[in-house]
C-alpha cells in the first residue's frame, strides 16, 4: 500500500510541476507556482523559514519522502529507471562517503562564495528545471504547433502556433548531458545520483537517520531471500544483516511491496516491538495505517493549489514581428525588475529557468557567458519587457526576483537606453524613422534635429535617462540590422524613478 500511495503522489506532483515549466499560456502558474516554492533549495535561498521547517519535520517523521515525492529530479530518476526491463536488478552497496560529503562541502562553498554556475549545476531542482525548459518545453511546443496546424485546417482556434527557438546552446548542452548522465545512473543503479551527488539528499540524510517512521525488519519472518535488496533503488538494504541505511532510504516502498513474507514494515520502533511481542493476537500487531497518513500528506500538499485564485490569461500582442538581431555587448547584464541588483540576483538565483520558461515576451534566456553561465538575463532581440507583465516575479521560488505589481514595475529602472549614431537609419539611409520614440512607454525618447542650427538635418532620438526604465521597447523596434542603433545598458543596482 505504501508503494502505491507514494507512486500516485509522486506522479501527481511530477506531472503538475512539469506542466508548470511547459505552460506557455501564462495560466497555470496561478495555481501551480507553489510547487516550485516548496522545493528545498529555493526555499533556503528565499529564506522561507516555514517551508524549510515543514520539510525538515516531514523528514523527521516520514524519512526522505521529499526525495521520492516532492523533488521532480528524484521522480524523474524513477521514471528513467523503468526503462531497465530486468526484474530484481538492484543490490546492496555501502555508502560512498568519499564522494557524497565532499560534494556537499563544495556545494556549500560555491553557495557562500557566489560561484553560481557550480551551485546551479549541482542543485537538483535547478537541474530538472533546465531539462524541462531546454528539452521538454520545445518538444511540447512543437506538439502544440502540430495541433495548431491541424486546427487551422479545420477553421478552429482551439490551438495557436508558438515560436520554438534555441534560448541558449551551452545551457541546452548542459541540460542534455545531465539527462544522459541521469539516465545511465538510474538505468544501472536507481537512485545513485540522489545518494552520491545530490546535496539536498545528503542534507536531508542527516535528519532521516532520526525519523520516527522507518523501514524495519521482522527477523522472525525474514527468509533471507534477498528480494528486498534486489528491489531497493537506493541500494541501502543489507538483507544479510537485516539492516537499512536510513540516510539513503527514500521510502519508496519497493522493498515492502516485493517481500512475500511480510518481514518488512514501515513503522516506528515502538509499534514494531509491540508487534513482535504479541504473537497470539495478530490483529493487534497490524502496521500503522499508512494510507491515512499519506492521504493527510497529500491533502496538505494540494491545499495551496485549491486556495489559489483564478485570473485571466495574459494576452500578448501589439508590436509587429521583426527579424532577430545580434545581441549587443552590454557592460552590465540586464536582470528583471524585482531582482534589485545584479549581485542580489546572482546570489539568490538557483538557475531553475522557471522565469525563462514563463516569460511571454521571450525576453529572458539563460546566459551563455562563462562568468554567469545559466543565470537568466534579459535581451531584446525577440521582444521587450512589457510594463504590465510581472510573471517572472510571481513564479520565482528563490526570492531572486521579488514580487512586484504593475504600478511598481513601471517605476523600476533596470537600465537606460544608449543611442549609437553610426547605426541609426536616418543617418545611414537618410530616411525618417522615430520608431524608438513612438514605442517608448515612458516617453523617455524624443526626436530632435541632429544639428539644431540646420532645419534640414535628420531627426534623431534624444534620451532622457532619468525617465527611461530599460524596458527595451526602443531596442526591439529599431529597424537597424544587424546591430540596433539604440540598446539598453544594464544597471548594477536598480533604481526607482
Amino acid at each position: 500500500m505504501l508503494h502505491k500511495i507514494r507512486t500516485i503522489l509522486a506522479a501527481v506532483v511530477f506531472v503538475l510541476i512539469t506542466l508548470l515549466f511547459l505552460d506557455f499560456t501564462g495560466t497555470l502558474h496561478h495555481w501551480l507556482s507553489w510547487l516550485a516554492k516548496i522545493q528545498f533549495l529555493p526555499a533556503v535561498m528565499a529564506l522561507n523559514v516555514g517551508v524549510i521547517v515543514a520539510l525538515v519535520l516531514l523528514t523527521l517523521i516520514f524519512g526522505r519522502i521529499y526525495c521520492s515525492v516532492i523533488c521532480p529530479l528524484g521522480v524523474l530518476q524513477d521514471v528513467l529507471a523503468r526503462f531497465h526491463r530486468k526484474r530484481n536488478k538492484y543490490s546492496y552497496s555501502k555508502e560512498v562517503r568519499w564522494l557524497r560529503y565532499p560534494v556537499l562541502v563544495v556545494f556549500i562553498i560555491a553557495a557562500v562564495a557566489g560561484i553560481g554556475s557550480l551551485f546551479q549545476l549541482l542543485a537538483p531542482y535547478s537541474a530538472y528545471g533546465r531539462i524541462a525548459t531546454m528539452i521538454f518545453q520545445p518538444i511540447w511546443t512543437l506538439g502544440n504547433n502540430v495541433l495548431a496546424a491541424i486546427a487551422e485546417r479545420a477553421d478552429s482556434y482551439a490551438f495557436y502556433s508558438v515560436d520554438v527557438w534555441m534560448k541558449s546552446l551551452p545551457v541546452f548542452i548542459i541540460a542534455a548531458v545531465t539527462l544522459v548522465v541521469l539516465f545511465i545512473l538510474a538505468w544501472r543503479g536507481g537512485r545513485t545520483y540522489c545518494n552520491t551527488i545530490c546535496p539536498v539528499g545528503t542534507t536531508l540524510s542527516f535528519f532521516a537517520r532520526f525519523s520516527f517512521l522507518k523501514i524495519h525488519f521482522d527477523t522472525d519472518k525474514c527468509k533471507n531471500c534477498s528480494m528486498c535488496s534486489k528491489n531497493c533503488k537506493a541500494a541501502c538494504i543489507d538483507y544479510k544483516t537485516h539492516t537499512v541505511d536510513y540516510s539513503r532510504c527514500v521510502v519508496c516502498g519497493n522493498c515492502i511491496d516485493s517481500c512475500k513474507f511480510g518481514a518488512l514494515k514501515y513503522s516506528s520502533r515502538t509499534s514494531l516491538a509491540s508487534s513482535t511481542s504479541k504473537t497470539s493476537d495478530t490483529s493487534e500487531a497490524s502496521p500503522i495505517d499508512t494510507s491515512k497518513r499519506s492521504f493527510l500528506l497529500a491533502s496538505a500538499m494540494m491545499a495551496g493549489a485549491a486556495m489559489a485564485q483564478k485570473k485571466e490569461k495574459l494576452m500578448d500582442g501589439g508590436l509587429a514581428e521583426l527579424e532577430d538581431k545580434v545581441e549587443p555587448q552590454r557592460q552590465t547584464p540586464l536582470t528583471p525588475p524585482g531582482s534589485l541588483s545584479f549581485d542580489h540576483f546572482a546570489q539568490r538565483c538557483t538557475g531553475c529557468q522557471l522565469c525563462v520558461s514563463e516569460c511571454p515576451n521571450e525576453v529572458l534566456r539563460p546566459s551563455s557567458n562563462l562568468m554567469h553561465l545559466m543565470l537568466p538575463v534579459m535581451s531584446y532581440e525577440r521582444g521587450h519587457c512589457r510594463p504590465e507583465c510581472t510573471r517572472c516575479s510571481e513564479v520565482c521560488p528563490a526570492g531572486a526576483i521579488v514580487k512586484v505589481d504593475k504600478d511598481e514595475k513601471s517605476s523600476i529602472q533596470i537600465g537606460h537606453a544608449v543611442w549609437i549614431k553610426k547605426n541609426c537609419v536616418p543617418i545611414t539611409d537618410e530616411v525618417e524613422c522615430g520608431n524608438c520614440a513612438r514605442h517608448c512607454p515612458t516617453g523617455a525618447i524624443e526626436m530632435v534635429q541632429l544639428d539644431e542650427n540646420d532645419e534640414a538635418s535628420p531627426m534623431v532620438p534624444a534620451i532622457n535617462e532619468a525617465a527611461c526604465i530599460g524596458c527595451g521597447a526602443c531596442e526591439y523596434v529599431c529597424p537597424s540590422r544587424p546591430f540596433s542603433a539604440i540598446y539598453v545598458e544594464g544597471h548594477e543596482v536598480h533604481k526607482k524613478i
